[in-house]
């Protein structure tokens, strides 16, 4: 294995941060902790990534390789801290216990994958008993945000942001001069708010993929057309990093057929399993994030590729012929598409402050925008107007109550209507259009139909019900002579 480049006077430097797991993204951030001026332990349970790392970029920085546990922690200054880039799970719990039992108490470890939250909770009440610090921070940007700046969500102890905070600035992503990074609060808040980013990205994807269904299949434009589409959306709203890669990816050309990328890949999603846990964790906290739900589910209908091919030629019903101002038709789409992506962020906001309120966390949700503007994946210019929502009303009911984001999608419901009726009579599934656009409508309804659903756990469970006119829960008496009775 090459050796570190030495100090002055001949001694191998220790380093004030270390990366353990030297994949893709642990490997990056190793080098973009070097470029920024840091000197980097780096180790992996196998060395041949250490030596490749060390081979392929070691004139980039300052590295200090080790092929021992304890040789790497040895090679920390006090206090020491490690970033953890592993798989989740055991994987984690396994590299934590490693580094616990050669540490010192105040030293701190930074799992930077995509743990569950409640596993952070979990690992930072049992390392606190062993006196180190835990942080769990979410770190979004995929393999080039961890190079070049990713946004980072780091939780754990206020105390531990003292040490690792400036560390962490220093690689992040930054726009205005602010970096992507900030401190989330206690325990697994960091991960719990890096979840919920993903689940919005799930929900972002899903709704520019119906975008590109209705382009393609309603007004039978090919993908390089597409791409034009998108270019042009996202010089507006719409720009973000996802509508920017979506043209990218639509003009590409399969090197051996020659034809639209888009159109030799298999048409089934695959998941790690982040956007799964949100819609879980947002079912426990009782939060309709219908937007991030239906996109997951659309991508296990997507795998179920044995059931589609059963069900390719099940009756469609009467189909309407497409629209025929094909330029409205596009700009109803855009507009649905920016309504829809309003409703997911705000859906992803309010877990954010239901599980804020369920952890006592306190987390501010401008706090978060602002650290999504950059490196992120969902990074987007309107999280700009997300931030100014947020520090004018920290106590908004709804991110569509804002005033910004009510003008923007009032003046887009009508396009929003156009688009979902017309996909409908098409045949064109549209799960996130629609169910964003029932959602707001559920949410500006006066009444829903839940004083019948209430009516009816009230006859058959005897479960109660609230009047709107007294004070007070109340059963009817269904089975004897029907009278009101308070509960």
């Amino acid at each position: 294995m090459t050796s570190p480049r030495d100090t002055s006077d001949g001694s191998t430097p220790l380093a004030p941060i270390g990366v353990t797991g030297l994949a893709v993204m642990g490997s990056n951030l190793a080098r973009n902790f070097a470029r920024r001026g840091h000197v980097v332990a780096v180790h992996n349970r196998s060395s041949a990534k250490t030596t490749a790392l060390i081979e392929n970029h070691g004139s980039e920085g300052t590295f200090v390789p080790s092929e021992s546990i304890e040789d790497f922690v040895a090679s920390l200054e006090k206090p020491r801290r490690v970033v953890i880039m592993v798989k989740a799970g055991d994987p984690t719990d396994a590299v934590i216990e490693e580094l616990a039992a050669v540490m010192d108490e105040g030293d701190i470890i930074i799992d930077g994958g995509n743990a569950l939250y409640t596993d952070t909770i979990r690992r930072e009440a049992d390392l606190k008993e062993r006196g180190l610090l835990f942080v769990g921070a979410g770190i979004s940007g995929g393999e080039e945000g961890a190079l070049n700046g990713p946004s980072i969500m780091p939780g754990g102890p206020a105390k531990s942001y003292e040490s690792v905070g400036p560390l962490l600035e220093s690689i992040a992503a930054q726009v205005d001069g602010t970096p992507c990074c900030t401190h989330i609060g206690p325990d697994g808040s960091g991960h719990f708010v890096k979840m919920v980013h993903n689940g919005i990205e799930y929900a972002d994807m899903q709704l520019i993929g119906e975008a590109y269904h209705l382009l393609r299949d309603a007004l039978g434009k090919d993908p390089d057309a597409i791409a034009d589409v998108f270019r042009t959306w996202n010089d507006g709203d719409l720009e973000s990093y996802l509508v920017e890669i979506t043209a990218e990816v639509l003009s590409h050309r399969d090197a051996k057929t020659g034809a639209p990328l888009v159109d030799v890949i298999v048409d089934a999603a695959e998941q790690k399993g982040t956007g799964r846990w949100t819609v879980k964790s947002a079912l426990d906290l009782g939060v309709p994030v219908t937007g991030i739900a239906e996109a997951v589910f659309a991508r296990a209908l997507s795998g179920a590729r044995d059931q589609r091919a059963a069900a390719r030629e099940l009756a469609s019903g009467t189909l309407a012929d497409g629209p025929q101002d094909v330029d409205a038709f596009v700009e109803d789409i855009r507009s649905a598409l920016y309504a829809s992506k309003v409703i997911a962020y705000a859906q992803g906001f309010d877990q954010i402050a239901a599980g804020s309120a369920e952890y006592d966390w306190n987390l501010h949700p401008g706090d978060l925008a602002t650290i999504w503007r950059g490196g992120c994946i969902i990074r987007a210019r309107f999280l700009n107007r997300i931030k100014d929502a947020y520090d004018e009303n920290p106590e908004l009911p709804s991110l569509v109550l804002a005033p910004y984001f009510r003008e923007a999608v009032e003046n887009a419901v009508d396009s929003w209507r156009r688009v979902v009726s017309t996909a409908t009579m098409l045949g064109i599934p549209v799960p996130g259009f629609a169910s964003a656009l029932s959602y707001y409508d559920g949410l500006r309804a006066e009444r829903l139909p839940a004083a019948l659903t209430q009516g009816l756990r009230d006859f058959f469970g005897a479960h109660t019900y609230e009047r709107v006119d007294a004070e007070g829960k109340f059963h009817t008496l269904w089975s004897e002579d029907r009278s009101e009775v308070q509960a």
